[in-house]
Order: structure tokens, then C-alpha cells, then sequence
């Protein structure tokens, strides 16, 4: 059975083609500058080839088209027909209140995924023109929406609700949704089993740290608080976005520079964050990292300022929680990013987390799972390499097969002991040909 995940971006389309009877990923990639001069796609296959062929894509009409004609074509084709798809599995940003888990697809589900365009602007509406246009080219498939926003579903009231005129909430639907579900989702349940204790007996701490990020502390097993808010805009400092602030700040500066709604909306976005800090110089972690290394005072400065807006996140969450089991970095930086980590936990020992720097340095893989505690840490530090397509293949395949439920009640795969990514466990010996130091910081669920 193979089902074709898809993750569609305001100019991308991004795929992945599993095989789920093998468990392979049979290939993944992109559709890059969807509506912009120059688009093209690009992907690599199971046995390794990499394809990058140029073709106008004026909508993600055409880039669908593309996709699909490319990868049953007879140059680079990986299946010999579309009649092989089973299913397909979207990503979606924004689910409001409406959608506590994943759904099926209909007419009515996109409907109400329109009416939420005002509270995610700039994700809601890429991610239904990627449903549209694959239901229109696949319309004998099941489709089905993952939703970001599903997982935080279980915060209580105090949590999620703002300290604003209540009929916000109740006339415009203001309040804390968080986002991020499906990486959240996927670590929570990993942490546990390496844990080896029961999801719903878990509390964690999540950092997912890439271009956008949050943190997300978790109560057994569900998510009990999170950092982005209303919209993705809210909570740490990210590549391009401001996260906290006063926001007395942008009336001032829309009154003073003349700035209307959509011009700061824009310059929170897109101009602020770490590009923003470092005066619209760096976005990449690993540009920021080697520019203050080599004495670039505003890249230090923008670092310091994340650490410290981490840091105060992850103090707060143990607070609130009572105590954690582990604390998880994932996502881009999260996993890659040695000094983010370090300078995250440097500190926290009297909160019983305590780091081995030594295991940490050199620590940067997307093949393995890695603890970074030391043996007396009463905290275990978790680096996990997030797989949201998973969980959109695993909830798609269960829709269709009619088993999927709530996932307090539903057991994924990957939350089993015995689970293995194959293609990760391939790399991963790979990885530790020429990575001694891997030996020492991986870390398996025990056995049951």
C-alpha cells in the first residue's frame, strides 16, 4: 500500500511517496517557486538517485501535475502508475477549535478550513490549494487532513485563554492554539518509549527549533501548554519571526512610521527574529553560529537573546508541570545545533538537568536518537529527530482502515519498543563508519 503524504506551502509543494507494506520511503522532495519564475522540482528516490528538472508552475495546480507526472514518467518514474496510491495524506496548519484529531476529507471539512484563513493567513490557504489541486487530480483517493493544531487540543482553559475582553474569544475565536502538532506528537510519544514508561504517565518538555519554533510541555502524555499562540507568530525568538513582545511596541511603530496592519504583520514575520536582530544579515542558524564565532557582535547578541527566551521556557514548563522526565530538542537546530543545546541546559542543574558537553559537541545527526545526560542527571536530555511525515502516513492508513482514534487511545507504531525507521538504522551505521562518538550518545527504548 503506498500513500503519498504532502505538505503544501504558500510557493512549495513538498512530498514524500511511502511504501507502508515495507515500511520504505519510496521517494521525497519538493516543488520549489510554485507561481515565481524558475520553478522546478526536486527529489531523490530510494536508491539514492537525486532529480532536479525545471517546469513552469504558475499554481500548485500544475505543481501537482508535475509531481505526479514525474514520478510515474519513464525517465525518473519510481511507480508505474497513479493507480497505486492509496491514499493521501495532507498536511494543514490551522484546525481552530473545530478538529481535535485527524480527519477524512470532504467538501464540508475544506469548508471549514476556509473559514479559518483569517486566523493562519499565510499557512491555511497554501495548505487547502495543495488539497484542492490533489483532489482534483486524484479525486478516486481517500484524502485526509492532519492538522496542527489537533494536538494541543487538551490544553486547559488557563492555559490557552488570553487575558483579553472575553468576547474576543467568544466572537473572534482568540485564544492560544499552538502548532507544530505532528512533530510534537511524533517526540512525545518517542520520549516515552525510550523512556520506557507509559505515554500518558510522561511529562516532557519539547523544543522544536528550526526556522519557526516552540516549545511545548507535556503532561501525561498530551499537551498541556505551548509557546505560539493565536497564530505561529508567538513565543521564541525564530529565523524571521519576533515571537514575545510587548505589543504596545507595534502600535507605536505603526503610529510613528505610518505602517498599516499588513506592513507590520509583514515585518513581524518576516523581518524580525534572528534576521531582524542581526540587522537582516542571518536566518540560517549555521550562518548566525559561525558569524559570532568568527566576532560578529549582533550574531552573539542574537543567540544569547534565543538561548535566554529557551531557557525561561523550559523553566517555566518544569514549573508548571512539576517536574519532567526528559527534556527533547528536535527539528533543524534542535537536533544539529550543539551550542543551542548546551547553552540551554548550561544552568539548569539545580533543576536536576544536568548535560554531558562532552557527548553534546560533536552531536549533530538526523539519523539517531541520542541522550545527552549525564548518568547522574535526574532529567534525561533527548535529542530526537522528528518525523511528521509519519504521522500523517500513520493516521492517513488508519483512517482508511477504520482503527484510527484519539491518540490517547490510538498506539502508533513508532511508540512501540520494537519500532525501527529502517531507513534511519541504514544511515545510522553509515553514520558511525565515520562518527566513533555516535556509540556513546545513542540511546534505544529498553526492552519490554
Amino acid at each position: 500500500m503506498i500513500i503519498l503524504s504532502l505538505n503544501s506551502g504558500s510557493s512549495s509543494l513538498k512530498f514524500q511517496l511511502f511504501d507502508y507494506d515495507e515500511s520504505i520511503t519510496i521517494c521525497s522532495g519538493l516543488v520549489e517557486r510554485v507561481g515565481i519564475a524558475g520553478s522546478f522540482i526536486k527529489f531523490s528516490n530510494y536508491g539514492g538517485e537525486s532529480v532536479k528538472i525545471e517546469h513552469p508552475c504558475p499554481d500548485h495546480r500544475e505543481a501537482m501535475k508535475l509531481l505526479l507526472s514525474t514520478i510515474t514518467g519513464s525517465e525518473h518514474g519510481v511507480i508505474d502508475s497513479l493507480d497505486r496510491i492509496a491514499a493521501v495524506g495532507h498536511r494543514i496548519v490551522h484546525g481552530g477549535e473545530k478538529f481535535t484529531k485527524s480527519v477524512l476529507i470532504t467538501d464540508e471539512v475544506v469548508d471549514v478550513v476556509k473559514s479559518l484563513y483569517d486566523l493562519a493567513p499565510l499557512h491555511n490557504p497554501p495548505n487547502i490549494l495543495g488539497v484542492e489541486a490533489a483532489r482534483e487530480v486524484m479525486p478516486g483517493v481517500p484524502h485526509v487532513g492532519v492538522l496542527d493544531t489537533a494536538w494541543h487540543q487538551t490544553m486547559p482553559e488557563h492555559a490557552y485563554l488570553y487575558a483579553l475582553p472575553r468576547n474576543w474569544y467568544t466572537k473572534y475565536g482568540v485564544r492560544r492554539y499552538g502548532f507544530h502538532g505532528t512533530s510534537l506528537l511524533y517526540c512525545a510519544k518517542r520520549a516515552a518509549a525510550l523512556l520506557g514508561k507509559d505515554p500518558l504517565k510522561t511529562n516532557i518538555v519539547t523544543l522544536h527549533i528550526g526556522n519557526g519554533a516552540s516549545a511545548n510541555a507535556v503532561r501525561n502524555g498530551v499537551s498541556f501548554d505551548t509557546s505560539m499562540g493565536l497564530t505561529p507568530l508567538e513565543g521564541l525568538v525564530m529565523g524571521t519571526r519576533a515571537g514575545d513582545h510587548d505589543a504596545a511596541i507595534d502600535l507605536m511603530i505603526m503610529e510613528r512610521e505610518g505602517l498599516t496592519p499588513a506592513q507590520m504583520n509583514s515585518l513581524l514575520n518576516k523581518r524580525s527574529g534572528v534576521f531582524g536582530i542581526t540587522d537582516e544579515k542571518y536566518v540560517d542558524r549555521r550562518d548566525e553560529e559561525d558569524a559570532a564565532e568568527a566576532g560578529d557582535k549582533l550574531a552573539q547578541l542574537a543567540l544569547d537573546i534565543e538561548v535566554h527566551r529557551l531557557k525561561k521556557y523550559v523553566g517555566g514548563y518544569i514549573a508548571a508541570l512539576g517536574g519532567v522526565d526528559a527534556i527533547v530538542f528536535t527539528a533543524g537546530v534542535g537536533e544539529m545545533s550543539p551550542y543551542i543545546r548546551e547553552h540551554v541546559c548550561r544552568g539548569l542543574e539545580c533543576m536536576g538537568i544536568e548535560m554531558d558537553f562532552v557527548k553534546n559537541a560533536p552531536c549533530k545527526t538526523r539519523s539517531a536518537e541520542c541522550d545527552l545526560a549525564t548518568p547522574e542527571s535526574k532529567v534525561r536530555i533527548f535529542v530526537i529527530p522528528t518525523d511528521e511525515e509519519r504521522v500523517i502516513i500513520e493516521d492517513t492508513v488508519a483512517i482508511m482502515n477504520g482503527t484510527y482514534d484519539d491518540h490517547t487511545r490510538f498506539v502508533y507504531p513508532f511508540q512501540l519498543p520494537g519500532y525501527v525507521n529502517k531507513e534511519r538504522e541504514a544511515a545510522l551505521a553509515r553514520d558511525m563508519e565515520k562518527k566513533s562518538w555516535l556509540k556513546d550518545c545513542v540511546v534505544r527504548p529498553p526492552k519490554a
